[in-house]
């Protein structure tokens, strides 16, 4: 009998870490490999836009598995090789630095890159994006001399960076093209939040801002220009206006793409030899929609799904989906999914900077939002798992523990 040629995983984040982990601890046996076109071994990218960036988290910290215990589980990473092609016929991936591996079982994670400005300037020195943790680092030293700090994009990411930013002293304007912040992400009402969070902190925030140059001097950043003619000086800018899925290998290899690698819910592709996870995907839903999803959970969940699809197994990934971000000295949770919902109730009182908003779709729960308010994330992810639904006057009652949902149910 030939040897096995194991299971080929490119990307080496968290999604590629997890299909990897999760194969060992499910029993396969086979050769593993870990493939990553950065230079690093796995890495928690969370931290790079909050704690790293703020001096809290050391460098050391951020290392997910390093090279030694990876090997210690028969798991080999090669580090800073790329894939340049995938051979579907033959099994095999081709690497930019010229060898050929051959696979049983392929798993593409291959994440997701910075969306470009399509402006001039967009490469002058002190202009920057957040993906990496090379690009982290080189934020973290700019930032020990920066004075004016220009965000474009008042999403997560630009946000974070925003108050991480206010808390070394720096002078800081977010230029958000859309009416509200986190527009995507967020209702309405937690977007208010928000600019007075950000504005409270000293942060000057330009709505429906459209950027229209970046202005340099003497060969560096000077100012971002936006097209009501103002200009607001700058000596590092941040440009956060989202991401583009790494999907163009799949695509070049025949694999459906729409956005991103479509998966199903067990990270399946049209190619019962191929699985793909994380950032990199898009998930067709039953109804034949497709969700994009960009989170540690997703990474996490659709890793482990993929995992076991390549063992000939199915788990598909049906958790409700959860998600964070840190600012200040807010925590923000969310659970569920907000879109389509036709009523939000709050709970508990913003001044306090300790509540949730639930939202309901013809009555049902479908999401909640929570500000420093774990207990009722936590609970509320139970209750959407479950499909248990307060009513809108009990989610609204802050006396009306939502726990006893559950237990009634139990």
């Amino acid at each position: 009998m030939p040897a096995p040629c194991g299971i080929l995983i490119v990307g080496a984040g968290l999604a590629g870490l997890t299909v990897a982990e999760t194969l060992r601890g499910e029993g396969y046996a086979g050769p593993i490999t870990l493939i990553g076109d950065e230079a690093h071994a796995p890495y928690h990218r969370p931290p790079l836009s909050k704690g790293f960036l703020q001096g809290e988290t050391p460098e050391a910290q951020l290392t997910m598995r390093p090279a030694e215990l990876l090997a210690k589980r028969n798991i080999a990473l090669r580090v800073g090789a790329g894939i340049t092609a995938i051979d579907r016929t033959a099994r095999q991936v081709c690497l930019d630095d010229g060898p050929t591996l051959t696979y049983d079982g392929l798993a593409l994670c291959t994440g997701a890159r910075l969306r470009p400005l399509p402006l001039t300037g967009a490469d002058l020195p002190g202009v920057f994006g957040l993906r990496s943790l090379d690009d982290s680092k080189a934020i973290k030293a700019a930032l020990e001399t920066a004075q004016d700090v220009v965000i474009i994009g008042g999403g997560f990411i630009g946000l974070e960076v925003a108050a991480a930013a206010r808390r070394k002293g720096k002078r800081v304007t977010v230029l958000e093209a859309a009416e509200r912040l986190m527009a995507r992400v967020v209702p309405p009402a937690m977007s208010g939040f928000y600019r007075d969070l950000h504005a409270e902190h000293g942060v000057h925030i330009v709505l429906a801002a459209a950027v229209t140059g970046l202005v340099g001097k003497q060969g560096r950043i000077a100012a971002v220009r936006t097209g009501d003619g103002r200009e607001f000086a700058a000596d590092l800018v941040l440009v956060g206006i989202g991401v583009i899925a790494n999907a163009e290998l799949a695509q070049a290899a025949g694999l459906e793409v729409a956005g991103g690698i479509v998966v199903d819910a067990c990270g399946r592709t049209v190619d019962p030899a191929i699985v793909a996870a994380g950032d990199c995907t898009v998930r067709r839903l039953a109804d034949g929609s497709l969700r994009r999803l960009e989170s540690v959970q997703n990474a996490m969940e659709q890793a482990r799904s993929a995992a076991a699809a390549l063992l000939g197994r199915e788990r598909p990934f049906t958790a409700t989906p959860w998600f964070w971000s840190d600012q200040y000295d807010v925590k923000l949770q969310m659970a569920g999914l907000t879109a389509g919902f036709d009523q939000a109730v709050r709970r508990g009182d913003p001044a306090s900077r300790k509540f949730s908003y639930c939202y309901f779709k013809a009555g049902k729960l479908i999401a909640i939002d929570s500000l420093n308010q774990s207990n009722d994330h936590l609970t509320g992810r139970k209750l959407l798992d479950q499909g248990i639904s307060p009513t809108p006057a009990q989610a609204a009652d802050s006396g009306f523990e939502l726990s006893t949902l559950l237990a009634a149910r139990a």
